[in-house]
């Protein structure tokens, strides 16, 4: 089987990367088009792959096809490509904001996985939501399924809705916490601590307590408890961040980046 890639991007090379070190499929397996010429050979080099700057050839070689194309893109990779895919090869996007139904027109082809994932898959960790076609069949949603737990946890959904959620949640998640993070260092510093060790102390604390909640089956509630004294500092610290209605925040920085991605295939 080969896994032809258009676009050989960050996300592409996570999940060459994933995949590889799975070691299930082999790097003469995969084949990327990629029509910037120093990343073509960078990723040959790097992990042995097959290249090539033509998407026509690629699609002829390859059995399952994973875009990977910025979505502003999409329009001219689709008029290149626009009924050239059999009905027997799978399409995988993980295009952000478009939707299975402009993919399928797009292309003019009925099998069609989007996945939205997220930027600490480039190691391993990373959230994937997941939506079919109907016309996918159980093994390839079984690839698709095996594909995606390479780059961390994978979820399918049935309800292209979700894919929205997801992408305000885990796929747009990842700035939220840089953004805390950033505020936490920033915090430290100010009161006399050197950024460097304020750096290492808050990824250390994010770190471990996505850990702790994780490994422990802790709800965030029950982890807030744990740490909270009556009168204490932490106490002191959650009534100002309530204060300041930094909950409020970001539920809503959740819900606008929702209705971005609802904008963005075209629904209100």
């Amino acid at each position: 089987m080969t896994i032809g890639f258009i676009g050989g991007g960050i996300m592409a090379e996570a999940i060459i990367r994933g995949v590889l070190n799975q070691k299930t499929i082999t790097a003469s397996d995969f084949l990327i088009s990629e029509l910037v010429e120093s990343r073509r050979n960078f990723l040959k080099d790097k992990y042995k792959i097959n290249i090539t700057s033509n998407n026509t050839e690629l699609i002829e070689k390859s059995d399952v096809i994973i875009l990977c194309v910025k979505p502003q893109n999409l329009l001219n990779v689709g008029e290149e490509l626009k009924g050239s895919l059999n009905p027997q090869q799978l399409l995988i996007s993980i295009l952000a904001g478009i939707s299975i139904d402009k993919l399928i027109d797009q292309f003019d082809h009925k099998k069609v996985i989007r996945v939205m994932p997220n930027t600490p898959a480039q190691i391993g960790q990373g959230a994937s939501v997941w939506l079919s076609s109907e016309e996918v069949s159980i093994d390839d949603k079984l690839f698709a399924k095996n594909i995606l737990s390479s780059l961390g946890l994978e979820i399918e959904v049935m309800d292209e809705k979700l894919i929205d959620i997801g992408t305000a949640l885990s796929g747009s998640g990842p700035a939220y916490v840089a953004l805390f993070i950033e505020s936490l260092i920033d915090a430290a510093v100010a009161l006399g601590m050197t950024r460097d060790m304020a750096e290492k102390l808050a990824l250390q604390t994010v770190s471990g307590t996505s850990k702790l909640m994780s490994d422990q089956n802790i709800s965030a509630v029950e982890l807030k408890t744990m740490v909270t004294s009556p009168g204490g500092t932490t106490a002191e610290a959650l009534m100002t961040l309530e204060k300041k209605q930094f909950r409020t925040a970001l539920m809503e920085a959740v819900y606008s980046a929702y209705k971005k991605s609802v904008s963005l295939r075209g629904e209100s």
